[in-house]
């Protein structure tokens, strides 16, 4: 379905149906909540600042960014990369006329940011200090009781599977209790995570994930009581669907009654791709998707009518930029915390500075610029004029931790272009391999990749934006299994060892096609 797709990947069909995804981008582990006629809906980040993006939409389809909850950790461990860490799965809820975002750093502990306007700045608060406590959801019952639902991560306290309840205090600031375990997955839901909590018609419930993320299932669990004993069935899973691993996300209603459930679709090099499945209530479970193969499990859907609400404009992705303005598009982040050293906005482009890299590669780069990739096949062009001293560098590249793309190095006084690849791993040190490499006589350059479904990556470079020269082989991006993210297009600037330099990257723009 997507090999002969071009353009941006729109979910709204304009005929009163819609497709999944609804977003082709890799908004990973998705919450959503409803505040009147507005939607709101959160995302991991990792370790990608500004973090924890907030997006809104009007009807459930068409979806814009409109702030990031986070716009550093109170660690300094995260001024330079730290993949796989940071922001995990975030939960939303509206109470009291705030806006609260909890979520859970697996090596730091457990926060919450809030804010009176979703569009506005967000505070940030430590709410307890902790090691693998992980995919935190609040809940604040009819009597005024807070509480905190969480998974638990094996690497880091060496078991998981299991989803433990606390008792807040009133205001969501902290926590009064270490935890009461109210469900035990190791036998049906290995691998049960994500939870979230609801309260409906008397019964508590637990909607969460289990299975992993390639190939898991939604799992339901109900109980008269808070702390339990829980019953608890699978509600949807991919059955005789194309849609692997359709699970871990929220459910959310609509002024009129419908129901629906966001959830993620892993799409290797596209990230965790964002799904739309229709829901309804039957005997006290919220049965989700269609049950095509009549196994009593819903499946996912390719395609469906759209929620009955207002019409809402068509709104497309935000991926090219010619950086005009005089703040970054809300499209972009750095892969670290980032300063205001990192770049200058000078009217009609933008200026990337050459940050000092303790690491020996893209990957420990703070300073790669980065955005979602939001279609399945495209071309990235960049006009880049390369001011570097020795051992610099500067490109365009496809990153996830592990990247793919072009490189600009000055060696020996002399430029080169290098088409690059690293793979990331848990455990592997690994080496930059180089396929392919030319000189250059010109600091002025024309970068392209091209991108292909599923995984493909062409690079290509020009003096003049007509003639382009390709340069290595056509490659195969491999998602990094430890930074947990999809690809993502990058642009940087980068010193050749720890100290800063006075090299810079001049980019003219971002094209997208």
């Amino acid at each position: 379905m997507y090999q002969e797709f071009n353009g941006p990947w729109i979910g709204d069909n304009e005929n009163g149906t819609y497709k999944n995804p609804i977003l082709l981008s890799d908004y990973s582990d998705p919450d959503v909540i409803r505040v009147g006629k507005d939607f709101y809906m959160v995302a991991s980040s990792f370790t990608y600042f500004p973090g924890l993006p907030v997006l809104h939409s009007k009807d459930l389809i068409n979806w814009k960014i409109i702030s990031y909850a986070v716009d550093k950790l109170p660690f300094d461990d995260y001024d330079v990369p730290q993949h796989g860490k940071g922001v995990w799965a975030p939960s939303i809820r509206y109470h009291n006329g705030m806006f609260y975002v909890y979520f859970a750093t697996p090596d730091e502990g457990i926060f919450v940011s809030t804010t009176d306007d979703p569009y506005g700045k967000w505070n940030l608060k430590l709410v307890k200090k902790s090691c693998g406590w992980i995919d935190t959801c609040p809940f604040w019952d009819d009597d005024g009781q807070a509480y905190l639902i969480r998974g638990v991560a094996k690497s880091r306290i060496g078991y998981k599977s299991k989803l433990f309840l606390h008792k807040m205090s009133a205001d969501g600031m902290g926590l009064l209790d270490d935890g009461v375990l109210v469900f035990d997955g190791r036998i049906n839901n290995p691998t049960i995570e994500g939870p979230k909590m609801y309260k409906r018609n008397g019964y508590y419930y637990i909607f969460a994930p289990a299975g992993g993320v390639q190939t898991g299932w939604q799992m339901e669990a109900r109980s008269k009581n808070i702390y339990g004993p829980y019953e608890h069935k699978v509600v949807l899973h991919q059955g005789n669907s194309v849609i692997n691993g359709p699970h871990q996300g929220g459910w959310v209603d609509t002024e009129s009654g419908e129901d629906w459930f966001i959830h993620f679709q892993d799409l290797n090099m596209y990230g965790r791709v964002t799904h739309l499945q229709p829901a309804k209530w039957v005997n006290d479970w919220l049965e989700i998707g269609v049950d095509n193969n009549k196994d009593n499990i819903g499946e996912p859907v390719l395609e469906y009518k759209k929620p009955e609400l207002d019409k809402s404009e068509k709104l497309y992705p935000l991926d090219s930029d010619n950086f005009t303005g005089n703040k970054l598009g809300l499209q972009w982040q750095f892969q670290a915390h980032f300063t205001k050293e990192f770049y200058d906005l000078t009217g009609n482009s933008i200026k990337l500075f050459a940050i000092g890299n303790k690491g020996k590669n893209i990957s420990s780069a703070p300073n790669v610029m980065c955005q979602l990739i939001n279609r399945p096949n495209f071309t990235v062009t960049t006009n880049v004029k390369a001011v570097l001293e020795n051992g610099d560098s500067c490109g365009l590249i496809v990153t996830g931790g592990s990247y793919y793309g072009l490189k600009i190095t000055k060696i020996n006084g002399k430029l080169i272009a290098q088409q690059v690849s690293y793979e990331l791993t848990r455990s592997e040190d690994k080496e930059e391999i180089v396929g392919g490499s030319m000189p250059l006589e010109t600091d002025q350059l024309y970068l392209r990749l091209k991108v292909s479904y599923p995984n493909c990556i062409e690079s290509y470079i020009s003096t003049d934006n007509k003639n382009y020269v390709k340069i290595g082989n056509t490659v195969e991006y491999e998602v990094s299994r430890k930074s947990w993210v999809g690809g993502k297009i990058g642009i940087y600037c980068t010193s050749g060892n720890s100290e800063t330099h006075k090299s810079y990257a001049k980019y003219d723009y971002i094209n997208v096609e």
